[in-house]
């Protein structure tokens, strides 16, 4: 699995300490992880609303197969995410948040308070997220009986989702381009999504971008 994590400005600190707890589940599961958003302050400047457009870039290109946000409370990051098809993103802020979204809704994205409640022993309860979110098989269900219900309910929120939303170009198409350029704009981002995406046609309008 291709793993992208993402902070923004004002979480951008915090990056070295969450990369850190990533890789570590990661390469046990011998999963890639990218980290295409912000490592320091100094960084190229993102918000939550550029990562809502790079989680879905990198997902509808399938350039990765999961992406990691999130901001000070979650919120924002959770809500630009989610603005977009293509992207399923959960709010996490324990392993157990981490586990039942995976075995219940089967995402492809978490949304994370990188501020509120991150203290004493955050580094554990990071990782021990991750482990939940990456460690076995998802969509299991849980309880386990409930299994054939949750993963029904599941497909049919994702074709709810399908139906009411934009074509993905389209959508793309209607943004702010200095939105886009500025989301595009980081180096790391640019790596990641040229080197593994699939999609000729988001690769040409992110070109268009940079």
């Amino acid at each position: 699995m291709k793993i992208a994590l993402m902070n923004e400005f004002s979480q951008a600190a915090k990056n070295p300490i969450v990369l850190e707890q990533l890789e570590l589940v990661a390469n046990e599961q011998n999963h890639q992880v990218f980290n295409v958003g912000m490592d320091s302050d100094n960084d190229h400047r993102l918000t939550y609303i550029h990562l809502g457009i790079m989680a879905s870039l990198l997902l509808n290109s399938k350039a990765v197969d999961f992406v990691v946000t999130g901001c000070g409370t979650g919120q924002g990051a959770l809500m630009a995410s989610n603005a977009f098809p293509g992207v399923v993103c959960g709010y996490c802020i324990d392993p157990s948040d981490a586990y039942l979204f995976a075995q219940i809704n089967n995402g492809n994205a978490l949304a994370i308070p990188f501020a509120k409640g991150f203290g004493w022993g955050a580094e554990l309860n990071i990782r021990y997220m991750f482990e939940k979110a990456f460690t076995g098989v998802k969509g299991q269900g849980y309880p386990a009986e409930r299994k054939e219900s949750q993963v029904t309910n599941a497909g049919i929120l994702n074709q709810l989702k399908a139906d009411i939303a934009k074509d993905y170009l389209d959508a793309l198409k209607s943004i702010d381009k200095d939105l886009i350029r500025q989301a595009v704009g980081g180096p790391r981002f640019q790596a990641c999504f040229f080197e593994h995406c699939q999609d000729d046609e988001i690769a040409t309008f992110v070109k268009a971008h940079i």
